[in-house]
């Protein structure tokens, strides 16, 4: 089925963005895909390209860098382009006791989860608003729904993504325009390497839920126009459960679970 319209992702180049891309492509959407290096951007534009038959321009942009998201937003204006659908996938997190992490690492964390998802939204929101037709899935986390020893910042940051997402779509509701919150819990992915939190317990455990099983439940409820969705069974009882009891205890779970493998026994 093709299209002629345009989604545009980031991070798509790897986990659940490189799987939401695939989707797309394979529903005829056009892409462009956003990731720092452009040589991973080929190698996938080159992929979907030849799997889908779509049109895919890549962009490299570092969006931990502070007018990053005004840069991408300027040239997709400038190429044409009308963004349908917009998914903000790209984000990192940092593992450790927040008294001995890298602050300057967790302020770029901010700007990359936060700050150019804010600003990505708010420039493509616009566009779609004036148009009264379009969709956006912003890639939250349950980590956003938990306090999270050990991964502070990451959590404080899924919390904003989520929480913004809920606000915004109640304030365009009746425009056209549709606004996703997608929670996934531990996935197989890159971002644990890149967090340095491969040697904690829930990821030693390997309990991982696969990125294309989580793109698929962030697709379909994106299509559909739902408000939000918990990928995986596991990790809906979780925000169930966090839900009724006392924050404390959510905590002294969450760190037990985080913990160093050898610590958390």
């Amino acid at each position: 089925m093709m299209t002629n319209q345009y989604a545009l992702v980031t991070g798509a180049t790897s986990g659940i963005g490189y799987e939401l891309a695939k989707l797309l492509a394979k529903d005829g959407y056009n892409l462009v895909i956003v990731a720092r290096g452009q040589e991973a951007l080929d190698h996938t534009a080159k992929e979907l390209t030849e799997a889908y038959h779509v049109e895919v321009l890549t962009i490299a942009r570092d969006l931990f860098e502070k007018d990053a998201a005004f840069e991408l937003y300027d040239l997709v204006r400038g190429k044409g382009l009308q963004i349908d659908i917009l998914v903000n996938n790209a984000g990192q997190g940092q593992y450790g006791e927040f008294i001995n992490t890298d602050i300057y690492r967790e302020i770029d964390i901010i700007q990359l989860n936060i700050t150019s998802l804010v600003v990505l939204t708010k420039l493509f929101l616009i566009d779609m608003v004036d148009r009264g037709k379009g969709r956006i899935l912003n890639v939250a986390s349950v980590a956003g729904k938990i306090p999270g020893p050990l991964q502070s910042v990451y959590h404080g940051t899924k919390a904003f993504v989520h929480s913004f997402t809920e606000a915004i779509r109640n304030e365009v509701k009746d425009t056209g325009v549709t606004i996703t919150s997608l929670l996934p819990g531990a996935t197989q992915t890159d971002f644990f390497n890149k967090a340095d939190m491969l040697e904690a317990k829930n990821i030693q455990e390997g309990k991982l839920a696969e990125a294309a099983d989580v793109a698929k439940d962030g697709y379909e409820a994106l299509m559909k126009g739902d408000d939000m969705v918990v990928s995986g069974f596991k990790n809906k009882m979780q925000v169930a459960m966090s839900n009724i009891m006392p924050d404390e205890m959510v905590a002294a779970k969450v760190h037990h679970q985080q913990a160093p493998e050898e610590s958390s026994k």
